[in-house]
């Protein structure tokens, strides 16, 4: 099996060192795994997609304008 060598921050890396009996290297694999797994189905589904880049931002943006108003009538009411 190929070595991969990771570099962490300082501070990181104490936490872990207090945490020894975690298997790190599984836990790195697994996320790497479950990440490459992730990129793959993203990459399928938008190979496929028939969305315009402009349809996308439209989509965003009524999005953002609904998620907008309904935080803004659940605040009004909690005050």
């Amino acid at each position: 099996m190929p070595t991969l060598t990771l570099a962490v921050p300082e501070d990181l890396k104490k936490e872990m060192d207090e945490l020894p009996e975690m298997n790190w290297s599984e836990i790195a694999r697994k996320a790497i795994s479950e990440r490459v797994m992730e990129y793959k189905l993203f990459k399928s589904i938008v190979s496929k997609s028939k969305m315009t880049e402009e349809d996308a931002v439209k989509l965003g943006r009524a999005v953002n304008k609904s998620l907008h108003e309904r935080y803004k009538r659940l605040y009004k009411e909690l005050r």
